[in-house]
C-alpha cells in the first residue's frame, strides 16, 4: 500500500544565504500515524516540516501527497490540495481577532466551497463541540484563554476534513495542562479517525506520546524510531 505521505530526497537550499535548511531527507507516512519531529534549535524540524505540508518546495527531491508528485503542481493545484486535504496548527494560532470561534472555523469551508450556508456552520459547530467549546462559538479570540483559542485553531485545522494534520510547535505558548490537552486531541484524532498526524515539538515528554519521532540534527534525519 502506497504511503499517504512521502518525501524523496528532498531538500531545501537557500543559494544567496550559502544556508542549507533541509538536506537528502526521505521519509514516508502511512494513515493513521502519530508522528513527532525532534531536533535541536535550528535543526531543520520547521522547514522540513513546511516542506511536508507544501508551504514551502523543495530545491531537491520531490513530496508525494497520496501518490501525487506535488512538483508537478502549479501555485493554485497546490493551495487547492492543501486546502482539501491538509490541515495547519502553528504555535501562534492565528486566529482573526475580529471573528468569532465559529467564524475563524468557517474560513477554510467557505473557501473551498464544498459546504454552504446551513450545512457549514453545522460543521464548524459539530467540530467546536467535539472539541468542548460549544459554548464558547460567538465568542472573539479576546475573550478565550489560551489552551482554548489552540483548541479552536485545532477545529479550524479539521474543517475540510484533511487526511493529514501538520502542527508547528502547537504546545509552545502553552503551560502543561494545556499542552497536554492539546496532545490528548492529536491522540484521539489518531485512534478514533485514523488521521495522520505531524507534530514538531521541542518538548520531550509530549515528543514521547506519538508513537513515532524522527530526530534532525542539521537538517538531516538522525534516527526514525516506533516508540511503542
Amino acid at each position: 500500500m502506497s504511503a499517504l505521505l512521502a518525501a524523496e530526497g528532498v531538500g531545501r537550499r537557500l543559494p544567496a544565504e550559502n544556508v542549507t535548511l533541509v538536506s537528502d531527507v526521505t521519509l514516508s507516512f502511512a494513515a493513521g500515524e502519530f508522528v513527532a519531529i525532534t531536533g535541536p534549535s535550528g535543526s531543520g524540524k520547521s522547514s522540513l516540516l513546511y516542506l511536508l505540508g507544501l508551504l514551502d518546495r523543495p530545491t531537491e527531491g520531490r513530496v508525494l501527497l497520496e501518490g501525487r508528485d506535488t512538483a508537478r503542481l502549479s501555485p493554485a493545484d497546490l493551495a487547492a490540495l492543501r486546502l482539501a486535504r491538509l490541515g495547519f496548527v502553528f504555535q501562534f494560532h492565528f486566529l482573526l481577532p475580529e471573528f468569532s470561534a465559529l467564524d475563524n472555523v468557517l474560513i477554510p469551508i467557505r473557501r473551498r466551497g464544498a459546504l454552504e450556508g446551513r450545512a457549514a456552520r453545522e460543521r464548524a459547530m459539530a467540530l467546536l463541540d467535539s472539541l468542548g467549546l460549544a459554548d464558547a462559538a460567538q465568542k472573539l479570540p479576546e475573550q478565550l484563554s489560551g489552551g482554548m483559542r489552540q483548541r479552536v485553531a485545532v477545529a479550524r485545522a479539521l474543517a475540510n476534513d484533511p487526511a493529514l494534520i501538520l502542527a508547528d510547535e502547537p504546545t509552545g505558548n502553552l503551560d502543561t495542562r494545556n499542552a497536554a490537552q492539546v496532545f490528548d486531541i492529536f491522540a484521539r484524532l489518531v485512534a478514533e479517525q485514523k488521521r495522520t498526524v505531524i507534530v514538531v515539538t521541542h518538548d520531550a515528554d509530549l515528543a514521547a506520546r506519538a508513537a513515532r519521532r524522527v530526530h534532525l540534527v542539521d537538517g538531516r534525519v538522525v534516527s526514525d524510531e516506533a516508540q511503542r
